[in-house]
């Protein structure tokens, strides 16, 4: 199960099959520097809109004075959703082609929202990267100067969890992302060990959320549309508990100190291993078998674990 909020406002969340990219001759060169875009992905900015302006980020530029025969390249961005400008998030960078057909070189940077670089007239690559969405296009420098804007098809995901109604602790939560390919829901991976409340910045389309609570097999998984413009906000609901693992000798007993435990399912496939007194173990809802093994003597009950009620399992020693 899974709740959604684009915009602050609820919406049920369908899986829309992700938009074709356009493959143009400025994208092909952007691949080129796409791996110079990795460090802009993630911004810790939960609740925040794509488009608003972090604490912290760099002030606009102030156009700098361009020597005898240059002329000043200003831009800009706007989401292709709602046309609102981009305010925070992104990495600009300015590439020059060369005659010879040689890869174009990265000549001009900068992190702020509305750039102005002086450069000798002449053709640019203009690249955009917000978090792991970008854009490319090829302008024209006159003598005169050029004000520019780039449309980015992105939007914002947030995700969290919760047992129920109780939200789980954003510490014992781990996200992964991916783009679904045909016949395949986790047909690429995009970004891994996301935490709650971050803010992933992604182009537009579908994608599929795998939210693992604890380390061991409580999963869950969903599809989620992203918005050009907007930010999504997903809940996974997880149906699990955390108990408490126990040897004693009698029921509400002292535990055993270095115990060695092992829960399996009703099957025998191993589910997760602990040593010690009281390990604590986070599992998905269902059936159960705990062994556990104390000084060469070998232990053993069936449980069951209730989403949301955490408990102690003893195991009674004889």
């Amino acid at each position: 199960m899974m709740t959604a909020q684009r915009m602050f406002q609820r919406k049920e969340l369908k899986t829309v099959a992700a938009l074709p990219a356009k493959a143009t001759r400025a994208a092909m060169a952007a691949l080129m520097i796409s791996a110079l875009t990795v460090s802009s992905t993630l911004a810790q900015t939960p609740g925040a809109t794509p488009s608003a302006t972090t604490p912290g980020s760099p002030p606009p530029d102030i156009a700098p004075a361009a020597r005898p025969g240059q002329a000043i390249l200003t831009v800009s961005a706007q989401f292709s959703g709602n046309r609102k400008p981009v305010r925070s998030g992104l990495v600009w960078r300015v590439l020059s082609e060369s005659a010879d057909g040689s890869p174009p070189k990265i000549i001009a940077r900068s992190n702020n929202a509305e750039p102005s670089f002086p450069l000798d007239p002449g053709i640019y690559l203009l690249h955009a990267a917000y978090g792991f969405a970008s854009a490319t296009k090829r302008v024209t420098l006159g003598p005169q100067g050029l004000t520019d804007r780039l449309s980015i098809s992105a939007g914002g995901l947030s995700l969290a969890g919760s047992i129920g109604e109780t939200p789980i602790a954003p510490n014992l939560l781990n996200f992964s992302v991916f783009v679904p390919l045909q016949g395949n829901s986790e047909g690429r991976l995009v970004a891994s060990s996301v935490k709650s409340g971050e803010l992933i910045r992604l182009p537009e389309g579908t994608y599929h959320i795998v939210s693992t609570y604890g380390d061991s097999n409580a999963i869950q998984r969903s599809d989620v549309r992203v918005e050009s413009g907007q930010v999504t906000q997903a809940t996974l609901h997880h149906r699990a508990a955390q108990v408490t693992l126990k040897l004693v000798a009698g029921p509400g007993g002292e535990a055993f100190a270095g115990t060695a435990f092992s829960v399996l399912t009703p099957g025998g496939d191993v589910i997760r291993e602990a040593i010690g007194a009281f390990p604590q173990v986070i599992l998905a809802e269902g059936d159960y078998v705990l062994i556990a093994r104390q000084e060469g003597q070998v232990f053993s009950r069936d449980f069951k674990v209730e989403a949301g009620r955490d408990r102690d399992i003893e195991v009674i020693a004889r």
